[in-house]
């Protein structure tokens, strides 16, 4: 079983959401939980999420959005990373994404979608579990 500390974790908010307590909240949590975290702060292009994903080499990038925009923002990330070979990046996202907007995501590559409301202990059970 790999240590919590060794597993680094990006958080990001792609595009024009200015809303980043959900982002600070789950970046704060999952440190406490016990991983490394790097937050990028708001308002940041696909092309930088992946560059700074890749260069901070992590294990998992967590993308947060709340502006509607996720069907093109999230996908678009996904793409980026297998476009430069980071493919083993796990992507997951969270906001306010309607439930029908789900199964979408998910075949574009993102691995899975958090909630408003998730527990804490169950995004850390996904990274678990993915490592």
């Amino acid at each position: 079983m790999t240590e919590k500390n060794t597993i680094r974790i990006l958080i990001a908010k792609p595009g024009l959401d200015g809303h980043d307590r959900g982002a600070k909240y789950i970046a704060r949590a999952l440190r406490d939980e016990g991983y490394e975290v790097i937050y990028t702060g708001i308002r940041q292009s696909p092309e930088a999420i992946v560059k700074a994903a890749i260069q901070e080499d992590v294990k998992f990038l967590g993308l947060s959005l709340l502006s509607g925009a996720h069907n093109e923002l999230f996908p678009r990330v996904a793409e980026l990373l297998k476009a430069e070979g980071a493919e083993d990046i796990i992507v997951f996202g969270g906001g306010i994404i309607p439930a029908e907007d789900i199964t979408f995501l998910k075949s574009r590559g993102i691995r899975e979608i958090f909630t408003p409301g998730t527990r804490i202990k169950d995004v850390a059970a996904f990274i678990e579990a993915a490592v």
